[in-house]
């Protein structure tokens, strides 16, 4: 019996000993296991982002591109001309660039003298220059030595919001490291586009403009306004109007705010402020106050007015002149049926039929506020995970819903 018992006692502490072996291992396997998982999800963490990160380049999905093989697929473009051959002129001209720049201008060929006195600034700076035609007028330039270089393109009546948001999407143009996108009416004998570039980096202003001269028509802003003693400013005092601007200022137009007549993009600023232009609302505006938004951090440390190297705006009224002059041409066929009238009746005529376009546009402007407001607002009420990066605007808001509130009360 003792025999027996002392072998079942072997056998029991045998097993006893095997089962601890196991799980001395197992635990051992543990840090090992956690090491090989934590491996595994950098890797997918990584595939996943990368995936991601085509996707937004490319601006389409890459599901759609599952036929190609993925060195072949090229989701980038940009505005520069290629010749149709290879000459030994044009390996000469070609050249690698340490960094590039866009000057986006839409144009009318009354302006074309000022227009050309911009492009010769900006040239030598390293700037691809594209140039949006709204009168359709192109052979007038052709003359210009530089015409050949620059891109043109061809819409009539179109403004500078609807030729951007067609021709210079972010996939375009994201060769660029800055954007400008000016209007064709300003005056640039006190503006140099490589300091002012030196300035714009130097600060860190992801979104910027030069600073207005005093003496020029059109300012609606003051924060726009150049201040003679400083290089640039982030922000404007005010104590005159309806909007008081001081310290505790932190949003548009006291701070973080540029206009539209000249406004500076970078790369990554571009690509969110490419986003925000609503396609069919042509004439921009409510954009400035919102373009604060794209600024890749805080506003009012990443969007400045540039103060060393200003501009005149010379608020020149685009499409008026044409328009009517159009008309003109399109009565000229019923004159010969009008000989016989008077000449007032021939004059009153002309005059019933001219349209007044500044009147127009201002209207089809105040329309597309108004719905630009809306449809922010909207967008802000149904995106319940989007949370405003400006404190100062919740807080508004907040004072806002309390004033309404008490007021109904």
């Amino acid at each position: 019996m003792k025999a027996s018992t002392s072998w079942r006692w072997l056998a029991k502490k045998r097993h006893f000993l095997f089962d601890g072996g196991i799980c001395g291992a197992k635990m051992k396997q543990l840090p090992f296991m956690g090491f090989v998982c934590t491996i595994m999800l950098f890797i997918i963490y990584r595939t996943t982002n990368y995936q991601y990160q085509q996707t937004e380049v490319s601006g389409v999905s890459t599901s759609g591109l599952n036929g190609l093989p993925r060195g072949i697929i090229e989701p980038r473009s940009d505005l520069e001309l290629r010749p149709l051959w290879a000459t030994s002129s044009s390996k000469s001209k070609i050249r690698p660039r340490s960094s590039n720049y866009l000057l986006a201008m839409p144009v009318g060929i009354k302006q074309k003298q000022n227009v050309d006195t911009i492009v010769r600034k900006f040239l030598p700076e390293n700037f691809t220059i594209i140039l949006f035609h709204y009168d359709g007028n192109l052979d007038g330039w052709r003359d210009l030595e530089w015409s050949k270089e620059a891109v043109h393109i061809v819409a009539h009546n179109q403004t500078k919001w609807w030729f951007a948001k067609r021709f210079l999407h972010p996939s375009v143009v994201s060769i660029y490291d800055y954007i400008f996108l000016w209007d064709e009416d300003l005056g640039v004998q006190n503006f140099h586009p490589g300091r002012y570039l030196e300035i714009v980096k130097s600060e860190g202003l992801e979104i910027s403009q030069p600073a207005l001269d005093p003496n020029s028509t059109g300012i609606h802003h003051r924060i726009t306004i150049r201040k003679r003693t400083k290089i640039f400013h982030r922000r404007v005092y005010d104590a005159r109007g309806s909007t008081k601007c001081s310290d505790d200022s932190e949003g548009p137009p006291c701070t973080g705010f540029v206009e539209g007549m000249a406004p500076v993009f970078s790369r990554s600023a571009w690509h969110c402020a490419w986003n925000l232009i609503q396609n069919d609302l042509v004439h921009g505006w409510g954009m400035d106050m919102k373009l604060g938004y794209c600024a890749q951090g805080d506003r009012t440390k990443k969007v400045g007015v540039v103060d060393s190297e200003y501009i005149v705006h010379q608020s020149i009224q685009l499409w008026a002149g044409n328009q009517q002059e159009s008309l003109l041409l399109s009565l000229h066929w019923k004159f010969t049926v009008l000989l016989s009238m008077q000449v007032s009746n021939i004059e009153q005529t002309v005059k019933s039929r001219t349209v007044d376009v500044r009147s127009e546009i201002r209207r089809q402007s105040t329309i597309e506020l108004k719905k630009f407001k809306e449809r922010w607002e909207r967008a802000v009420k149904e995106d319940k995970k989007w949370v405003d990066p400006f404190p100062s605007t919740r807080k508004r808001k907040l004072r806002r819903e309390r004033k309404r509130l008490y007021s109904e009360v």
